[in-house]
Order: C-alpha cells, then sequence, then structure tokens
C-alpha cells in the first residue's frame, strides 16, 4: 500500500491531489467514506484541475474538468453531464486506518 496522507488532512467534502508511481490520482471524501480515482479525465485524459487540488464544481457536490466541464459523481465516478457523458473516472481502492488514507495495491 502507498500511504497518501493523515486522515484529517481529508475533511468531508474536500477533494486533494496525490501523485503515486508517476500517476496522478484525486481523493475525495464523501459522507464519510473517501474515494479515489486517476486524476484522468475520460474524454480526453487529462486531469481535472485547473488549480493544485481545485477539483469540485462550484457547488461542491461534483468533481469537474476544468478542460470541458464535464460532471463526475463523488461517490462513483460516473460522468453525469459534459462530453463523456456515461463514462466514468478510473476507481482505485482506498484504505483508511488509524493511521491515514491509503492507496491500496492493484
Amino acid at each position: 500500500m502507498h500511504f497518501l496522507c493523515p486522515s484529517s488532512d481529508l475533511q468531508e467534502g474536500q477533494a486533494r491531489g496525490f501523485s503515486v508511481a508517476e500517476r496522478a490520482l484525486i481523493a475525495v471524501r464523501y459522507q464519510g467514506i473517501v474515494y479515489l480515482y486517476l486524476n484522468r479525465c475520460p474524454h480526453r485524459g487529462i486531469g481535472l484541475e485547473w488549480l493544485p487540488d481545485q477539483f469540485l464544481d462550484s457547488s461542491g457536490s461534483l468533481l469537474q474538468c476544468a478542460t470541458h466541464g464535464a460532471l463526475f459523481l463523488l461517490d462513483s465516478g460516473e460522468c453525469v453531464a459534459g462530453p463523456c457523458a456515461g463514462q466514468a473516472l478510473t476507481k482505485l481502492k482506498a484504505v483508511e486506518n488509524t493511521e491515514g488514507i491509503w492507496l491500496a495495491n492493484d
């Protein structure tokens, strides 16, 4: 497993970017659960953020691709609006324990 951060560094409704083994990742906490995705829009294969750790739309309820405006559900990564509607972000396995948040080995 790869350590990402202490649990306290990812608050409810917050998203953060990480890099592990040259892979860009997005971690988001939604309803107390940490979800982890590759930071790669299925439409063009580019990162979602426009500034570091800026992944959420203005309502804070969806992940948003800054380049094309695609919107993704926090808990599934499914694209619900934009050029990749019906596709999804690549979900990764997150593990949270007393030490913090981890990316589980593939």
